[in-house]
C-alpha cells in the first residue's frame, strides 16, 4: 500500500465502531427529516417562476430528494476530505433563500451549474489558504443574515402549516424576499386552510417546544432522542388515523398525496438512472452572468457558515481539537462540486447535526460517514414510508429552525450592551427582506464598516488639555491611519497661541504618511506661527526629520 492509502485507513479507526455507529445512527435520525424539510422548503412554487418555458420545465426536476443528495454527499464525500473530527455536513437552512431566489431566475439546472462552480471557488479559497477570510466578516452582519433567513423560512412555511401545498389559484408573483408577495401568499392560504394539516402542524409544534424545555434538555436520554424523527412519525401516523376514521371527519382532515413528501418515482420503481439531474452545461448557461453571481454568493455564504460552524464545533469538542480551516474549505468545495453535478442542494457544515454527533459520544469522524451511508440506504430501502410524511410536519421543524436563526433574545440583549452591532443586525435583516440576500448583506457590511471606522477614528489617539496651564497632551495608539487625519488636525488647530503640546508616539508602530505630514507641518509651520511649544516623543522611527 502507498503511504497515502495507509494514511486514509488511519483516518477511519474501526476500533471505535461501538461508539461511532450508534452516534451515526442518531445523526441520521436527526438529518433525515431535516434533509427532506430543507429539500421541500427550497422548492419555489410555480408562480415564482418568471422565465422561459425551459426554466418552468426545470422545476419538474426539483424534489425533496435534492436535499437527500446533499445530505449523502455531505455525510460521505465531505467527511472523507474534511479535517474536522465531529463536523457533519449537509444541506443548510441558511442557503434556502439563495435557492428560492436563484431557481426562478436561472432555472434548477442553471442553479446546479452555479453550485458546481461554487464548489470550484471554495476549493480555490482553501487551496490559496484563504480560510481565515471568513473571520473578517463582522459577526453582526452574519447574525443579521441568519436572522433574515430565519424570518424568510418562517414566512415560507406558513402556507404549508395551513395545508396550502397545491398550486394556488390565480396569478401570484411569489418571491420569498418580497414582503408584500409573501404576505399575499399567506393571506391566500388563510382562505384555503386544510384542517388536518393545521392539526398536525400544531401537534408537531407542541412536541418540538416541549423538547426545548429545560427538564428535557437536562435529561441525558431524552436530549439524545431525535425529536425531528418523532415529529414526522407522529405526523404520518396522525394522517393515517384521519384516513381510517371515515365519514365527514376523514374527508375534512385526511391529507392526500399533494400534502405529503414527494420523492422521485424512480426510487420506487427502480429506474435509478433517472434519479440524477445534471447541470445545464450549454454555452448559453456559461454565458449567463447571473449564474456566476449566484456561484460566488453560494461560495461566500456557504464558506462563512462552514467556518462559523467549524469554530463552534471545535468549542463543543471535549478534546478541544482545532480543525484546519483551509482543508475544510477544500472538502466543502469538493462536496458542492459533486452535489451540484448530480442534482443536490448546496452543502455546508451544519451545527445542529455536528452538535448531535458530539452529544451522541462519537469518537471519530466515522460517525459522520456512517450517517451518510444510512441516508443513502434509507431512501432506497423504504422510500414509500418517507412519502407518508406530511409537509405540515416538516413545516413545524423548519419554523422552529427559523426562530432559532432569528435569536430575538440575543438581538435585544445586544441592543442593551452594544447598540451599534444591534443596529447592524436590524438593518441587515430589513435590507435582506427588502432587496435580496447579497444586496442586504452588502448593505449590512457597509454599515458595520462605518461603525468600525468611526471607532477607529475616535480611538487612534487620546488627547487631554489642561486649560489652566494651557497644555495639551496627545498620545497615539498602536495604529494611526489616514482616517484619523481630520480629528488630529482639528485638535491641533484648536490649540491656543502660546500654549504647549506634547505628542507621544511611543506605543505607535504604524503611522500613515498623511499623519506624519500633518505633524511635520504643525512642527515646521503652525506651531511657530502661534508660538506653541512642541515636544515630539518617539517619532524618530517614522523618519520625521528635525529642522
Amino acid at each position: 500500500l502507498t503511504t497515502q492509502k495507509i494514511n486514509m485507513f488511519k483516518k477511519f479507526n474501526f476500533s471505535t465502531l461501538k461508539n461511532d455507529l450508534p452516534a451515526g445512527l442518531v445523526v441520521w435520525l436527526v438529518a433525515l427529516p431535516l434533509c427532506l424539510g430543507i429539500g421541500q422548503g427550497s422548492i419555489p412554487v410555480p408562480e415564482m417562476i418568471d422565465g422561459s418555458l425551459q426554466t418552468i420545465k426545470d422545476l419538474e426536476f426539483m424534489t425533496p430528494f435534492s436535499g437527500i443528495i446533499a445530505g449523502i454527499i455531505g455525510g460521505i464525500i465531505v467527511t472523507i476530505f474534511s479535517g474536522s473530527k465531529f463536523g457533519v455536513s449537509g444541506p443548510a437552512a441558511g442557503l434556502m433563500s439563495i435557492v428560492l431566489i436563484a431557481v426562478p431566475e436561472i432555472g434548477f439546472r442553471g442553479f446546479l451549474l452555479a453550485v458546481v462552480l461554487s464548489g470550484v471557488i471554495q476549493f480555490l479559497l482553501g487551496l490559496f489558504r484563504l480560510g481565515i477570510v471568513g473571520y473578517f466578516i463582522p459577526t453582526s452582519v452574519i447574525h443579521g443574515m441568519l436572522a433574515s433567513i430565519g424570518i424568510t423560512l418562517i414566512l415560507k412555511q406558513i402556507p404549508h402549516a395551513l395545508g396550502v401545498d397545491n398550486e394556488p389559484e390565480g396569478e401570484l408573483a411569489f418571491q420569498q424576499v418580497d414582503g408584500e408577495n409573501t404576505f399575499s401568499e399567506i393571506l391566500l392560504s388563510l382562505d384555503n386552510v386544510a384542517i388536518g394539516a393545521l392539526i398536525i402542524f400544531l401537534i408537531s409544534m407542541i412536541i418540538l417546544l416541549v423538547w426545548e424545555l429545560p427538564i428535557v434538555k437536562k435529561n441525558d436520554k431524552l436530549k439524545l432522542f431525535p425529536v425531528s424523527l418523532l415529529v414526522v412519525v407522529v405526523g404520518a401516523v396522525l394522517n393515517q388515523l384521519f384516513g381510517s376514521v371515515g365519514g365527514d371527519f376523514s374527508d375534512m382532515t385526511f391529507l392526500g398525496s399533494s400534502h405529503l413528501v414527494n420523492l422521485p418515482d424512480a426510487l420506487s420503481n427502480g429506474d435509478y438512472q433517472n434519479l440524477i439531474v445534471t447541470p445545464d452545461f450549454s454555452m448559453e448557461a456559461f454565458a449567463n452572468k447571473d449564474i456566476y453571481i449566484y456561484a460566488i454568493t453560494i461560495a461566500i455564504v456557504a464558506s462563512i457558515e462552514t467556518l462559523l460552524c467549524l469554530e463552534a464545533t471545535d468549542k463543543l469538542d471535549p478534546d478541544k481539537n482545532i480543525s484546519p480551516t483551509n482543508k475544510e474549505l477544500k472538502a466543502q468545495g469538493i462536496g458542492n462540486f459533486l452535489s451540484g453535478l448530480i442534482g443536490g442542494l448546496p452543502v455546508t457544515m451544519v451545527i445542529v447535526r455536528s452538535s448531535a454527533n458530539i452529544n451522541a459520544y462519537a469518537k471519530t469522524k466515522m460517525s459522520a460517514f456512517y450517517h451518510g451511508v444510512f441516508l443513502l440506504g434509507s431512501v432506497f430501502i423504504f422510500p414509500t414510508l418517507l412519502e407518508l410524511i406530511p409537509l405540515s410536519s416538516l413545516a413545524a421543524i423548519l419554523v422552529l429552525i427559523g426562530f432559532k436563526l432569528v435569536k430575538i433574545k440575543n438581538i435585544i440583549k445586544l441592543f442593551k450592551t452594544d447598540w451599534e452591532n444591534g443596529l447592524v443586525i436590524v438593518i441587515t435583516i430589513i435590507a435582506v427582506l427588502s432587496t435580496d440576500l447579497l444586496s442586504g448583506v452588502g448593505i449590512g457590511f457597509i454599515i458595520a464598516m462605518f461603525f468600525l471606522l468611526r471607532k477607529n477614528y475616535e480611538l487612534a489617539f487620546i488627547s487631554h488639555t489642561d486649560e489652566e496651564k494651557n497644555k495639551t497632551v496627545i498620545s497615539f495608539a498602536q495604529i494611526v491611519s489616514f482616517l484619523n487625519k481630520g480629528a488630529l488636525m482639528t485638535i491641533l488647530q484648536n490649540i491656543p497661541d502660546g500654549g504647549s503640546v506634547k505628542i507621544s508616539a511611543k506605543k505607535c508602530h504604524t503611522m500613515s504618511k498623511e499623519i506624519q505630514e500633518v505633524i511635520k507641518d504643525f512642527r515646521d509651520i503652525n506651531s511657530k506661527k502661534k508660538n506653541i511649544s512642541l515636544d515630539l516623543i518617539g517619532f524618530e522611527k517614522f523618519f520625521i526629520e528635525e529642522n
